[in-house]
C-alpha cells in the first residue's frame, strides 16, 4: 500500500508517530468535505532523512481559463481601484502541473491541455532527469489521490521509472495537507487575479515568468499550525473531538 502522510510531514524532533492517522468527514470543509486529523510522518523506512534526501510536493491546478473581457480592464489609479468587465470570452483552459522542493524552495511547472497519467509521469521525469534528484538517496513524492496518481498503481509505475522515487499519498479528502496548494494559492492571488486574458499562450507565459521570480524571493514555507492548534480549533468550532497524545 502507499503510504500516507498527514497534518506535518516534516518534524524531526520525535513528536510525530509514524503510522498514525485518524479522520472524521464534515460537510462544510473544503477539497469534497474531508477533514483528516492525527500524526503522521514521511515512510522513512528507519533511516532518517539526511541532505541526499529531498522532499517534493505536486498536484494539478486545473481548468486555469483564459478569459478575454469584454472592455479594457482599468487599472488602479488614485481614488480607484482596478475595474474589471464581467463580461468575458472564453478562450480555453490550461492545467497546470506544479512540484515544490520543500526543503529547497524550488518550484518546477508546466501547463497541459489535459490531465492524465501520461503527462504526469512525463512531468516527473522531467523532474527526476535533473540534478540533483536524479542521482539522489530517495525522492518523496508528497502527491493526493488524484485518477493521474492514484494508489498502489502509480506507486509501482513510478518507481519502475525511477527506483528512488519514494510515493507519499495524502489521506483521502486531504490534498490541503499538501504544501504545493500553498503556492496554488499565492498564483491564485498574485498571477491569475484578475482573470484577463487575451489567449492561453498570454496564460502560460505569466506562470512560468512568475515561477522564475518566485523562486529568487522564495523560502520553504515553515508550517507552525500544531496539533494542539488543531484540537483548540475544533473545541472553538463545538466539535469536542480529541486527539491521541504523542508517546
Amino acid at each position: 500500500m502507499a503510504p500516507t502522510v498527514g497534518v506535518v510531514y516534516l518534524q524531526e524532533e520525535g513528536q510525530i508517530r509514524p503510522g498514525r492517522s485518524t479522520g472524521v468527514d464534515r460537510d462544510e470543509c473544503e477539497d469534497g468535505g474531508g477533514i483528516t486529523r492525527g500524526s503522521v510522518r514521511l515512510p522513512t523506512l528507519g533511516k532518517p532523512l539526511t541532505a541526499g534526501d529531498f522532499v517534493i510536493s505536486t498536484d494539478e491546478k486545473t481548468s486555469i481559463q483564459a478569459r478575454r473581457r469584454k472592455h479594457e480592464t482599468s487599472p488602479t489609479r488614485p481614488g480607484q481601484i482596478m475595474r474589471v468587465e464581467h463580461e468575458y470570452e472564453r478562450c480555453g483552459a490550461w492545467a497546470y502541473l506544479a512540484a515544490w522542493d520543500v526543503r529547497r524552495a524550488k518550484i518546477f511547472g508546466t501547463c497541459v491541455k489535459k490531465t492524465g497519467i501520461a503527462p504526469f509521469d512525463k512531468f516527473v521525469g522531467e523532474v527526476m532527469s535533473g540534478k540533483p534528484y536524479r542521482r539522489a538517496r530517495r525522492v518523496f513524492w508528497i502527491m493526493d489521490n488524484g485518477s493521474s496518481h492514484r494508489g498502489d498503481a502509480c506507486v509501482k509505475r513510478l518507481q519502475k521509472q525511477w527506483p528512488n522515487i519514494v510515493c507519499v499519498h495524502t489521506p483521502v479528502h486531504a490534498s490541503w495537507l499538501n504544501q504545493v496548494e500553498i503556492y496554488f494559492s499565492i498564483i491564485q492571488r498574485k498571477v491569475l487575479t484578475p482573470n484577463d486574458f487575451s489567449c492561453l499562450d498570454e496564460v502560460r507565459d505569466r506562470l512560468l515568468a512568475f515561477e522564475e521570480h518566485y523562486e529568487k524571493i522564495a523560502r520553504p514555507f515553515q508550517w507552525k499550525f500544531t496539533r494542539k492548534d488543531l484540537s483548540r480549533l475544533l473545541s472553538d468550532l463545538g466539535e469536542e473531538i480529541p486527539l491521541a497524545k504523542s508517546a
